[in-house]
């Protein structure tokens, strides 16, 4: 349960008050734009954006480090403060940090023939969001958290590599920011479901149920995943960057084995964690099997990203919020929103292997779940983000 500041005459104005509300509803909001842009200049022929950089490099580059950002976001300045103690931003600060995100998204456009004002707003938000996790982590002494919040600190430097290559600086920061900044993505989101699932699945599924939790492989996990991500985005050897894929769809299988029970199948926040989570784990095999069979390597991109990411940070949104606001989480809404996504997933991963010849089409299916998934979201979603507390508690 959320530790809640001592309580104080609610207002009506609550978007400011916790950390989720307002960057679950920009990333909500954000999943719609950019996929809907997306779309359009890559299917249907619209002329392409004035941009700093190509579109295709915007939207990957939006859908990691603008998109996953603000649900990363919402959910540490959300988490922390449950797990030290200490309220994190709120009020001013936290919606000074939201317009801060929300000038880099916006400066792209408003100067195109510049990159400078947005990789300074952007970078600039990575600092300030990562220095309002370290402070309370560090003031508390809870040590056991720096591993996801120096991962911050490497989504930073990601995006730096990003910028510095976009400007003609960096040889390889381009690809060096994109492909690192998805891997510490998914590290994250990796770490976000270690810390949330099996307590979810514990508390969740109606009948006593003890996870299996091996200390070996969440240790194996982090070592492994950080000599993969070196080994395909820096060294770029194929031959190593498969084998580490390989021990990585082990080692999360082994997870996903000791964390399955029957009971999640009938709970849509619960399976759409689970689902996600192996769908990024199908990833790893794509990578793994990439040097023998003639696979497009966007595959197991998209395996990763809309994928693993994208259901899980869609479950997370959901359960979350729900919880934080007072609300009842049996009392969800989004089990067609989870359908849609997992739809997309089998449309643009799995369709394209088995039935390769209708790529098109797998492809503007995928785009369209996704769409009305994330459309689901913002409608159900946006009165509970912006209104007080179903309980009457601040936050």
């Amino acid at each position: 349960m959320l530790i809640h500041p001592p309580a104080s005459p609610t207002s009506k104005f609550v978007l400011f008050n916790l950390g989720l509300r307002p960057f679950f509803l920009l990333a909500g909001i954000y999943a719609l734009i950019t996929i809907l842009i997306w779309i359009g200049v890559s299917v249907y022929g619209w002329p392409e954006p004035h941009l700093p950089f190509s579109t295709l490099n915007w939207h990957a580059h939006e859908m990691i480090f603008g998109y996953g950002m603000a649900v990363v976001a919402g959910f540490l300045l959300t988490a922390v403060t449950n797990w030290t103690g200490l309220v994190t931003l709120k009020g001013y600060p936290l919606a000074g940090l939201a317009a801060l995100w929300l000038a880099a998204r916006l400066a792209g456009w408003l100067m195109p023939s510049q990159i400078l004002p947005m990789a300074l707003l952007d970078l600039l938000f990575n600092v300030w969001f990562a220095v309002a996790i370290f402070i309370p982590v560090l003031r508390v002494k809870q040590y056991k958290q720096i591993g996801i919040a120096a991962k911050l600190v490497l989504m930073m430097l990601a995006n730096l590599s990003f910028y510095l290559g976009a400007s003609g600086m960096l040889e390889h920061g381009v690809l060096w920011g994109l492909y690192s900044g998805l891997y510490v993505m998914l590290a994250l989101v990796f770490s976000m479901t270690r810390r949330v699932l099996p307590f979810f699945i514990e508390r969740g599924v109606g009948y006593p149920v003890a996870l299996k939790n091996r200390l070996w492989l969440d240790h194996a996990s982090l070592y492994v995943f950080l000599m993969f991500l070196i080994a395909d985005v820096f060294w770029q050897n194929v031959t190593a960057s498969a084998v580490l894929a390989g021990l990585l769809f082990a080692i999360h299988l082994m997870r996903l084995a000791g964390w399955h029970t029957s009971g999640i199948w009938k709970k849509p926040l619960l399976w759409v964690l689970y689902l996600g989570y192996a769908g990024a784990v199908f990833g790893f095999l794509l990578k793994a099997i990439a040097p023998f069979v003639s696979l497009s390597p966007y595959l197991a991109i998209h395996a990763f990203a809309p994928g693993g990411i994208g259901m899980i940070t869609l479950g997370m949104m959901a359960r979350i919020s729900l919880a934080h606001t007072g609300r009842d989480i049996n009392q969800q809404r989004m089990t067609p929103a989870f359908v849609l996504l997992l739809a997309a997933f089998i449309a643009r991963v799995l369709l394209p292997i088995i039935v390769p010849n209708h790529y098109l089409l797998w492809l503007g299916i995928a785009q369209l779940a996704w769409l009305l998934a994330f459309a689901m979201f913002v409608r159900i979603y946006t009165p509970i983000l912006i209104k007080p507390r179903a309980d009457g508690m601040p936050g």
